[in-house]
């Protein structure tokens, strides 16, 4: 063994780790004042202080540092270090013999304007510290309050669904006395006589969907008789039956490019069938509650469900199986709308009525306020959202902000107790201009805009949604 490299070796030991080893030189004035200048950077320079404005929530902009390399370090380094200044605001010199020294990209303030703030913000490599929302809300566009139009009696139970007819000239309704009635759009909407033109009958349990086929002159229902019918319009009969639920059917929709005819029901399952042979071509199972609401798109996910088991499923139509399952309802989901203006759709319950995207199930943002059991959804293509509920309460939304823009309460009609006030099924005409409730006192009620209303007669209440944007929910 070599004993001078061992003497060499312990030598070097005691030098690195030996009591003294972490004594400064004496009389090494320049690396004293970086460690007086780091200590003011840990309490009083002008970069703390930004920090601490920004998480306070005031006005500012984006402070960044940016690595000097070569400077920290006898290498190019990756680390992000500020500047330490004087008492005076005046950056320390810096030595040209030093291989280590404390540099800063951090200005004495942020800067203010926008300009700045993007240049800095465009350069890698460095800290961004970024300020809170200053409280900035997205303005609801201006939607006119709505009004009853009409009162419609005639059904002699609980009306349950509605649908119209694609030309706009009539609208069905299914009710708990087991009969469907067609209705004249355009007499019921003016209040006028002789609106009852057609009382189908042949169900034997309530109907509780209904579905106007835009290719051919069918009319589909479903009930809790377990029976899916097809009615023909020209003969005004049943001419197919769809066998197959277990239980009470609750909604149905149509495909829009295909002939085929999607039920859910009290079985938990989504069936497809083939509208004209009749045969069932999926069974789409995966609930484990009650399926409440369906719709349907041309592309995929071209079925979408929602349960009383607080999901809504996305389905491969094609593969017959689920592609995505949203859980962040918490209560029932006991209604779905889709709107006509984009790939969105509404979900609804005793929780919270959210936004979703079609696509991939992505969640948008919640329409919070209708506290109550929401059956029904619809919107329009002017992007008014409206959602009914158990205790008759009515709300419309503007469909892009989620503003509640008008809370209403139904009227119950004479004879009826408040209780009856329930609101079931709701549907707007193709124009948008017209809304139909179907409700628990057996009446048809239709809404419309008031044609007298401006943006100074019914200005939109700007501090009271402020402060509901930016209060906390729990979701």
């Amino acid at each position: 063994m070599d004993v001078g490299r061992v003497h060499t070796s312990v030598q070097r030991s005691a030098l690195l780790f030996g009591s003294g080893s972490a004594a400064l030189p004496e009389g090494h004035e320049e690396s004293a004042a970086v460690k007086r200048k780091a200590k003011l950077l840990s309490s009083f320079t002008p970069p703390k202080r930004t920090m601490l404005t920004a998480q306070m929530g005031a006005m500012g902009s984006i402070v960044k540092a940016q690595v000097q390399p070569g400077l920290l370090t006898d290498g190019p380094s990756s680390g992000t270090v500020f500047r330490a200044y004087d008492t005076d605001g005046a950056a320390p010199s810096q030595s040209s013999g030093s291989s280590q020294a404390l540099v800063s990209a951090a200005a004495a303030e942020a800067p203010s304007s926008s300009s700045s703030s993007s240049s800095s913000s465009s350069s890698s490599g460095g800290l961004v510290i970024r300020k809170a929302p200053a409280g900035e809300v997205p303005r609801p566009k201006w939607h006119a309050p709505w009004e009853l139009s009409a009162v419609l009696a005639g059904h002699q139970g609980w009306v349950r669904s509605v649908a119209f007819d694609p030309n706009n000239e009539w609208f069905v309704t299914g009710s708990a006395d087991r009969t469907i009635k067609i209705w004249d759009f355009a007499k019921c909407a003016a209040g006028a006589e002789g609106g009852l033109k057609l009382t189908l009958t042949g169900h034997v349990g309530p109907v509780r969907g209904l579905a106007v086929s835009d290719k051919h002159p069918y009319l589909f229902s479903a009930g809790e008789d377990k029976q899916v019918k097809c009615w023909d319009l020209e003969y005004n009969r049943v001419i197919r039956h769809y066998h197959g639920h277990l239980s009470g059917v609750y909604c149905m929709s149509l495909h829009p490019t295909l002939d085929l005819l999607i039920t859910a029901g009290r079985d938990s399952v989504a069936r497809v069938w083939d509208m004209r042979t009749k045969q069932e071509v999926h069974v789409l199972g995966g609930h484990s509650n009650t399926v409440a609401s369906v719709l349907t798109y041309p592309v995929d996910p071209q079925i979408i469900t929602s349960s009383y088991d607080c999901t809504v499923k996305l389905w491969d139509l094609v593969a017959g199986r689920s592609m995505t399952t949203m859980t962040q309802h918490k209560k029932a989901v006991r209604a779905l709308a889709a709107t006509p203006h984009e790939m969105t759709f509404l979900s609804g319950g005793k929780d919270n009525i959210k936004k979703w995207q079609v696509r991939d199930g992505k969640f948008l943002q919640n329409f919070s306020g209708h506290d109550a059991v929401v059956n029904s959804l619809a919107v329009n293509a002017d992007g008014v959202a409206i959602s009914g509920a158990d205790d008759g309460s009515l709300r419309m939304w503007d469909y892009e902000t989620g503003h509640c823009f008008q809370q209403q309460e139904t009227i119950v009609q004479p004879g009826s107790l408040k209780v009856e006030g329930g609101i079931f099924a709701s549907a707007f005409d193709h124009s948008g201009s017209r809304l139909v409730t179907c409700e628990a006192d057996k009446s048809i009620k239709i809404w419309k805009e008031n044609a007298a209303a401006t943006e100074d007669t019914h200005p939109i209440d700007m501090d009271a949604w402020t402060k509901h944007s930016l209060s906390l929910k729990r979701y």
